[in-house]
């Protein structure tokens, strides 16, 4: 259940109508509750401050069309130019881009408040009568409609200004970073389980393992799509409740297949209907990657706008070098912390789950290869891949992390040889390298 509630919300946080339509709502109570409190209100204001519009039920009825005409016609402006913006940022950044766009909270309420203000608007409008023995003018609810129509140009203005940094490659660029940095700081350490053991963790015995390989039990995929959330929590309860022990096959960005192995559960003999419901109901799939569990999502939109950047009909290595900053900056931080382990264990101590994690070799490699496979033929890229390594070597202390920079940093240098055609940018490039070397040769404790 709880899977499904992420998955929803992060869903509607992702569209372009939950957010207007909240605001939408909120603006029809408060055309009824203006309404309702007009007379008393209006008189205390028009005698203390003479702040209330004082016109006829003409000018107020054409005051207010005038209002809602203007903010729907906005409305519509707005769209077509938050349209263009998304068209352009697919075309030359990726379409994979489109979700970071549709989550900006400012382009949702600023639809939303001009949606708003025609909603109330109109329904003010229809409270005013003109009849001569019945006159009602909502004074208080026309000045209300007015101060919304004055926010409403300043957002406008806003909003242009919004548009033209937002669609800017280096701004889309930190957006992603910081999504890529707030991942790392909600995902690593991992919570499954009392205390998340963390790597370096004693595994289980061979024994049990291979027993488990034998015994276990798969439980299929309800569906096809993308493994999107998983609810850890809930399977640590399961299994803690069936006595069993869980072993998740695919993890959170994994493409899944329908009747697939998803999970498998040990003791096999153990596995009834009732529990197979409740294993499947703990995975949420859909239709696309979400950066909610899967780290590397975000490492793959900032590769993806780096080779685009480097593709020959582009030719902008500036946004690539800039690209590779931000996954500089991201392994930094990762580098410093702890790996969860894949081994979960419950308050007694008893083994409960088993789960894929990413690991800091991981994430290098998906932010490293690409780029270092389109990037060899640029001088200006390959270097600042090594001063990205030489940089991360300094918070990197386990010798597996080093490891893995030092064979990136082999690949990226072998990669210049060949790719590069002037003996000066080699030496340049074997210069960085070296540096790079002898930092990740160094002893871990000298740089920490």
């Amino acid at each position: 259940m709880r899977v499904q509630v992420f998955k929803t919300w992060d869903r509607v946080h992702s569209s372009f109508w939950f957010l207007p339509a909240v605001m939408a709502g909120g603006a029809m109570l408060l055309a009824f509750a203006a309404v309702a409190l007009d007379t008393p209100i209006t008189d205390w204001l028009t005698l203390n401050w003479g702040l209330t519009f004082t016109g006829g039920a003409e000018g107020a009825s054409s005051l207010l069309g005038a209002i809602a005409g203007s903010m729907i016609t906005i409305a519509g402006v707005v769209f077509s130019m938050t349209l263009v913006a998304l068209s352009l940022a697919s075309s030359q950044l990726g379409p994979r881009l489109l979700r970071n766009f549709m989550r900006d909270t400012t382009t949702q309420m600023v639809l939303g408040t001009f949606v708003a203000t025609f909603l109330y608007c109109l329904l003010v409008l229809r409270t005013i009568r003109r009849a001569e023995e019945i006159v009602f003018v909502p004074h208080l609810s026309v000045t209300l409609g007015v101060l919304l129509a004055v926010v409403s140009v300043g957002l406008l203005i806003y909003f242009i200004h919004h548009v033209s940094v937002s669609i800017q490659a280096n701004e889309i660029v930190a957006r992603v970073g910081t999504e890529l940095i707030e991942g790392i700081e909600q995902l690593f350490p991992e919570n499954i389980g009392r205390g998340a053991p963390r790597i370096p963790s004693e595994p289980p015995a061979a024994d049990f393992l291979d027993t488990f390989d034998r015994e276990a039990r798969p439980i299929g995929s309800t569906g096809d799509g993308y493994l999107q959330f998983v609810d850890g929590e809930a399977l640590m309860a399961l299994a803690m409740q069936e006595d069993v022990v869980i072993r998740l096959v695919r993890r959170p960005g994994h493409y899944v297949v329908a009747t697939r192995p998803i999970a498998l559960v040990w003791p096999g003999n153990r596995v009834t209907d009732q529990l197979m419901e409740g294993v499947s109901s703990a995975f949420a799939l859909g239709k696309q990657r979400t950066s909610g569990q899967d780290i590397e999502f975000a490492v793959n939109q900032l590769v993806e706008i780096a080779i685009r950047a480097l593709s020959p009909g582009v030719n902008d290595p500036f946004t690539a070098m800039t690209c590779v900053d931000h996954l500089g900056s991201a392994l930094y931080r990762l580098a410093q912390r702890d790996m969860p382990s894949p081994y979960r264990h419950d308050s007694q101590d008893q083994l409960r789950v088993i789960t894929p994690v990413f690991t800091f070799p991981d994430i290098t490699d998906a932010a490293f290869n690409q780029i270092r496979q389109y990037g060899r033929s640029s001088t200006a890229v390959t270097i600042r891949l090594l001063e990205t390594i030489a940089v991360v070597a300094g918070s990197a202390h386990r010798s597996e992390d080093r490891v893995a920079l030092l064979r990136h940093a082999e690949m990226i240098a072998r990669g210049a040889r060949e790719g590069l055609p002037e003996d000066e940018d080699r030496r340049e490039v074997e210069e960085h390298f070296q540096s790079a070397n002898q930092l990740l040769s160094e002893p871990p404790d000298s740089n920490r």
